[in-house]
């Protein structure tokens, strides 16, 4: 993500119909914290991802584990190829096929 993927907090949120507690919560931010970010002021890169991964991803973060992502790291690693077809077929799986 580069500094030109600015991300509109305030019209994600406003999208999805969230006000700014339950928006902002789901990434550990208070309130008064994300209201800041939406005002304008410059929002820390974990955070951005964050809210990439949460709220445009969709990404339910609290079901994500450490070994999950070793896991991970370590097809990327040793057996790409094995990586990018069970990709394929969780993406074939979630859209029904």
């Amino acid at each position: 993500m580069s500094a030109s993927d600015k991300i509109d907090a305030r019209e994600i949120r406003r999208k999805l119909g969230m006000n700014q507690q339950e928006f902002w919560s789901l990434l550990g931010v208070t309130q008064s914290g994300g209201s800041r970010y939406e005002s304008g002021r410059n929002m820390p890169r974990p955070v951005q991802h964050l809210l990439r991964l949460v709220h445009v991803e969709r990404v339910d973060i609290s079901r994500i584990k450490r070994e999950d992502l070793e896991v991970i790291e370590y097809l990327k690693a040793s057996n790409p190829a094995l990586l990018r077809d069970l990709k394929k077929q969780a993406k074939a799986q979630r859209k029904g096929g």
